[in-house]
């Protein structure tokens, strides 16, 4: 399985993409709006942790496009912003599921692998 980590803080995309890779995922980050866009138009991807808050754009236009793909891909959004309307707008909008900042790995791998079972 293939994911895509979306996340600029650079050291939890760290900590994230080792764990997953640990547990036999094929992992590639982006820490920016535009390499994301850039490697979604490149590569098919199983799921996609996607932080809403980057440097050069929002998440939630990263999110609207996978949608509007209809490629199927799992999307989870790991944002800070843990208001109930965040929540509600991410998961109208079409995201899979939603985690807020921080977060145990724990809780990450068991999602990833309940959405990637649904999918």
């Amino acid at each position: 399985m293939k994911l895509l980590i979306i996340e600029d803080e650079l050291s939890l995309q760290e900590i994230m993409s080792t764990t997953l890779r640990k547990e036999g995922y094929i992992v590639e980050t982006a820490s920016t709006y535009a390499a994301a866009i850039e490697k979604l138009g490149a590569y098919n991807y199983d799921c996609v942790l996607l932080d809403i808050t980057l440097p050069d754009g929002n998440g939630l236009d990263i999110l609207e496009e996978i949608k509007r793909s209809g490629n199927g891909i799992n999307v989870i959004i790991t944002s800070a912003r843990d208001s109930i309307d965040d929540k509600i707008r991410g998961l109208e909008l079409g995201a899979d599921d939603y985690i807020t900042k921080p977060f145990e790995m724990r809780e990450v791998l068991a999602r990833v692998e309940a959405g990637l079972r649904r999918a």
